[in-house]
């Protein structure tokens, strides 16, 4: 081994061990939402994130960068967001009770701890997403 000084030794150490670690990070799960998935989630008694949302809605758009910011946070990682399709899923906003597309329901198991409907605020959408925990 070539002669390196200590320091940059460590500090390439140190740096390889949070590269590591930060690539075992592990985000919540994603799936499109289906009647069994949610069951059993709520069933497991899982942190259950739903995302009602429209591929023409300009404001599901901007909330999608907050959610997905949300749930990349390691006390997510057991999360599971399903995505309900507002055009084509409507036993599910039946089932859920919703009438809008652009609505996020939090879930801790089978207790809903809360419901959003048309916010794109990073800070509300975070405290909605964290209370499934």
């Amino acid at each position: 081994m070539p002669n390196l000084p200590r320091r940059p030794l460590l500090a390439a150490l140190a740096f390889s061990w949070v590269a590591a670690a930060a690539s075992t990070a592990r985000a919540a799960e994603r799936a499109p939402w289906s009647d069994a998935a949610f069951a059993a989630a709520q069933a497991a008694g899982r942190p259950l994130i739903v995302e009602v949302t429209a591929p023409w809605c300009p404001t599901c758009r901007a909330q999608a960068p907050h959610v997905a910011a949300t749930l990349a946070e390691p006390a997510l990682a057991s999360a599971l967001l399903l995505t309900v399709d507002f055009d084509t899923q409507k036993d599910a906003l039946r089932r859920l009770g919703v009438r809008q597309q652009s609505t996020i329901i939090a879930f801790n198991g089978t207790q809903e701890r809360g419901r959003i409907i048309g916010v794109t605020d990073a800070t509300q959408i975070r405290d909605l997403i964290r209370r499934a925990v």
